[in-house]
């Protein structure tokens, strides 16, 4: 089973279903056959809302990482939530000098390796985890998303 429970409630525009069931299989290559996730596009608002609520930030933010958490013993393919922000991720790729669906895919990937475990919390996991996007982005056919595509005045 592969589903994605997608919820929008941006008036901003955003990729469909399709684009990120595409993302979301490329990040879970070799690693999952079976998945079920939802992925939420929001306004600033409630990303602030749950940014605070959960992590302690008060501002918006792009996107959150929600893990499924089952009971010991209980075995399925749910991996969790992501909450994307749409008005970051659009401000984030014009500052940046990204395509949005490249931006929009890499937050994707971001967020479902987060599901996975993978974290950014020192250099080493970063490291890590910035490799595994890399690799990932590529065989989706984007640059690397952390290499600006603008260049200095």
């Amino acid at each position: 089973m592969r589903h994605l429970d997608l919820q929008c409630v941006t008036d901003e525009s955003v990729p469909g279903a399709g684009d990120f069931e595409r993302w979301i299989a490329a990040a879970l290559a070799g690693r999952r056959e079976e998945w079920e996730m939802a992925i939420r596009l929001v306004d600033e608002s409630e990303s602030q809302t749950l940014n605070r609520d959960y992590r302690g930030h008060d501002r918006p933010t792009n996107v959150l990482s929600f893990p499924a958490e089952l009971p010991e013993g209980v075995e399925l393919p749910l991996l969790g939530d992501l909450v994307i922000c749409a008005p970051v991720v659009r401000r984030e790729a014009d500052a940046q000098g990204k395509t949005a669906p490249a931006h929009w895919a890499h937050l994707t990937v971001h967020g479902v390796l987060h599901l996975l475990g993978f974290d950014h919390m020192d250099s080493v996991e970063a490291d890590t985890m910035e490799a595994e996007e890399r690799g990932i982005m590529a065989q989706l056919g984007y640059d690397d998303p952390y290499q600006s595509e603008l260049t200095p005045a």
